[in-house]
């Protein structure tokens, strides 16, 4: 959530950034509740002050032998009337924290103003497109005729958008898992985590999932868990409620996690095959830094995700995103996308982002500084490093060979029993 300082003192550049997010709000009635809010507080202090004074007049009075009974009944009613401005000020709170907890972040300053995701901005590139001297095939001819990868079982399964990987299939999902893994903690130097694939309500809002992304999640009503769109969620969700220890900054993790997306609203979208499912696998990657190092954090971040593209040789583009495209917690967002040949289009495989500290108010990650002043939240920061249902996608594209086989990247060759190619059994 933003700081309620923050929007009584900039309740323009709220309501601006709000609507540049396609997410308007009411900054009028937040402002009133929380001046509503305010001056209740005052009142109830204002009285409770009243009331100690009186009963010290009153001890004085029946010390003295003297009739108190008229301050008495003015402390009664003084009384009843803190009783009731109690009451409704834990109504207008609770009014004021349901309208606070639809807002969302304002857009970093070197965040571009745009009208959607067209208007994104790419700022790098690496690598080039593969060329053929063959017709290239989709990443679904490649998986049925080489048998490693089964939809029409998934679907009998569990329903459309839940795939089956088999064979070389699975290993190579399996491997790619371990490659980034290992090159995240070995390499770079974050904490393997192995997080739960459900979290509660508390932990989904503390990301800012919910309320407003609630459609697109999957929830198991009896026992009020969801299934987890992203490994952010638990493991962001480590450190709800906890001070940390600023020598310690930043902690970075990382984690293995399945994917859970109802995918609601992509009707018209592309839904072949890996472009769109409900299931997938993805490393993520989590930061809890100083505020004034987030930025720099955030570039090092995408550098470590773009390192396992390039590792694999896939030819991609960054992006910036514009404000009408960043999502409801982020102040500033990359989009990484690879070239899938047979596709003939940019796929997203990443999104690393600063939440600046507005999940960590959320979920009150606070951190103590070292030079003694109070204690500061945290600014939070995650990034797909990287998914594998696109990226496979643009694997079996870019490596495919004019025999039906698929070549694999060096890298990930030790990960698969030594294997150099992927060939139809």
């Amino acid at each position: 959530m933003l700081d309620i300082q923050r929007i009584r003192d900039f309740p323009d550049e709220v309501r601006q950034a709000a609507l540049n997010k396609k997410s308007p709000v009411d900054i009028e009635s937040v402002c009133a509740l929380d001046t509503e809010r305010r001056e209740t507080i005052q009142e109830v202090e204002r009285l409770k002050r009243l009331r100690n004074s009186r009963s010290q007049e009153i001890a004085l009075l029946k010390k003295e032998k003297k009739d108190a009974s008229g301050l008495l009944e003015e402390m009664r009613q003084v009384s009843d009337k803190i009783k009731e401005l109690d009451a409704n000020l834990k109504t207008i709170e609770e009014r004021l924290h349901e309208k606070l907890i639809w807002i969302p972040n304002i857009p970093h300053a070197s965040v571009h103003h745009g009208e959607s995701e067209k208007d994104n901005k790419e700022v790098s590139a690496w690598g080039t497109p593969c060329a053929f001297d063959f017709e290239p095939k989709d990443h679904l001819h490649i998986g049925s005729t080489l048998d490693i990868i089964d939809f029409p079982r998934g679907a009998k399964v569990a329903g459309a958008g839940f795939p089956v990987y088999k064979g070389a299939g699975a290993l190579l999902e399996r491997g790619l898992i371990n490659f980034m893994l290992d090159t995240h903690t070995r390499k770079n130097g974050y904490l393997e985590i192995f997080p739960p694939f459900l979290a509660n309500r508390e932990s989904h809002f503390g990301t800012g999932q919910l309320p407003k992304s609630h459609d697109q999640m999957y929830y198991i009503n009896e026992d009020e868990l969801y299934c987890i769109p992203t490994a952010e969620v638990p493991v962001t969700n480590l450190h709800r409620d906890e001070i940390l220890d600023a020598a310690a900054l930043p902690l970075t993790y990382c984690a293995y996690s399945a994917c859970f997306r109802r995918e609601a609203g992509s009707y018209g979208k592309d839904t072949k095959g890996f472009l769109r499912v409900h299931q997938f696998n993805k490393v993520e990657l989590v930061k809890f830094v100083a505020p004034e190092r987030s930025y720099e954090e955030l570039e090092l971040l995408r550098k470590d995700a773009e390192g396992i593209l390039q590792a694999l040789g896939l030819h991609y583009r960054v992006l910036l995103l514009c404000d009408a495209d960043l999502s409801f917690a982020a102040a500033k967002c990359y989009d990484l996308e690879v070239w899938a040949p047979a596709e003939k289009k940019f796929l997203e495989v990443s999104s690393c982002s600063n939440f600046e500290d507005f999940q960590a108010r959320r979920m009150n990650i606070r951190y103590r500084p070292s030079n003694g002043e109070r204690l500061r939240f945290v600014h939070t920061l995650n990034g797909s490093g990287v998914a594998t249902a696109r990226i496979l996608v643009a694997l079996l594209e870019t490596y495919q060979t004019a025999r039906g086989t698929v070549r694999l990247p060096e890298v990930l060759q030790p990960y698969l029993h030594g294997m150099k190619e992927i060939s139809p059994r």
